[in-house]
């Protein structure tokens, strides 16, 4: 193999971010001698000019329904026309040729429209944008939509969440063609985090929504992300507001859209994500600091919340220059 041939397919209203970070970040690893190297092509219905979501223009540089295989990778963007795109016969057709024509078959974002359009992810489980989600689930029932991930792997198809996941994802990619020293080196010249599993929710309560309207649901949750290792059960955190246990429920319910210990067990599961990626801290001393008590609780907590153990996240996705604090 003299290079690796990737093909980017990109419609009207596509999302220039979806396209851009797949790009970048394998011209980035070209840049840093891979062999083989990644050729990286932006195809068309027509070979048109393709007007992006945000009204920038970009130039095809192959014609769709010329492209022809083998392919090392063919990966579909998404957009604020998806749905178009995928009731566009011409556009499902080409990429249901080319994905048998492909090693490994990918979308970003609302792509995953097209690839079920296809059905090509008939009988599979896939991602997308957490708000995409629900209805495309109903548009194709044979698809197992998760919102949650970042991005699920499924043989050789792969689905990423909303818009810089692509980034997460081509990371992934070039680690396993390259390595995780190359994707590391990827990484670092492109300012971005190496690299947020595959399985991490693609809404932390930390950048998920503003703080609570509510001001005292707001004073309960400062106080739970400040004081993770004190007791936050239900009754203590409702106590200390000064209404009933019931009460606090119904504020949360309505303003968080969870109860008060699903979120401090998800303020938990975070926080010791965090410790466990940024420090050397033992697995004990992660697990008291963030109120878990034990390395069992956490275990179990971790494994609900993003599929793995702590011990594995950590082995995987640790930062360099980890800290002891």
């Amino acid at each position: 193999m003299t290079e690796r041939r990737v093909v980017v397919v990109g419609y009207d209203a596509a999302e220039l971010l979806d396209i851009a970070c797949i790009t970048t970040s394998l011209g980035v690893a070209n840049l840093h001698g891979v062999k083989p190297a990644y050729h990286v092509r932006l195809a068309s219905p027509g070979g048109h000019p393709i007007t992006c979501g945000t009204g920038l223009t970009l130039l095809a540089q192959e014609t769709l329904e010329r492209v022809a295989g083998p392919l090392d990778t063919l990966i579909v963007s998404g957009g604020i026309g998806h749905l178009a795109a995928a009731d566009n016969g011409v556009i499902v057709a080409h990429v249901r040729r080319l994905a048998r024509e492909s090693r490994r078959i990918a979308s970003v974002c609302t792509g995953a429209s097209i690839l079920a359009a296809s059905g090509l992810l008939d009988g599979r489980r896939a991602t997308t944008h957490w708000r995409w989600a629900p209805s495309l689930a109903s548009r194709y029932p044979k698809v197992a939509f998760d919102p949650e991930p970042i991005f699920i792997r499924d043989g050789e198809m792969c689905t990423a969440a909303g818009v810089t996941s692509a980034l997460d994802l081509t990371l992934a990619f070039v680690e396993e063609d390259h390595g995780a020293g190359v994707a590391r080196s990827v990484a670092r010249n492109l300012v971005t985090y190496l690299q947020r599993p595959g399985n991490q929710a693609q809404m932390s309560m930390f950048t998920s929504a503003p703080p609570p309207a509510n001001e005292l649901v707001k004073q309960v949750v400062d106080h739970v992300t400040g004081h993770l290792d004190a007791d936050l059960t239900a009754a203590t955190l409702a106590a200390q507001a000064g209404v009933s246990e019931r009460h606090l429920t119904r504020l949360f319910l309505k303003n968080l859209g969870q109860s008060p210990g699903r979120f401090v067990r998800q303020a938990r599961t975070e926080a010791a994500a965090h410790l466990l990626t940024s420090t050397t801290l033992p697995m004990a001393a992660v697990a008291t600091r963030c109120g878990f008590g034990t390395v069992e609780t956490l275990r179990q907590a971790f494994i609900a919340r993003y599929g793995i153990p702590p011990s594995q996240y950590r082995a995987t996705q640790s930062s360099t220059g980890a800290r002891q604090i």
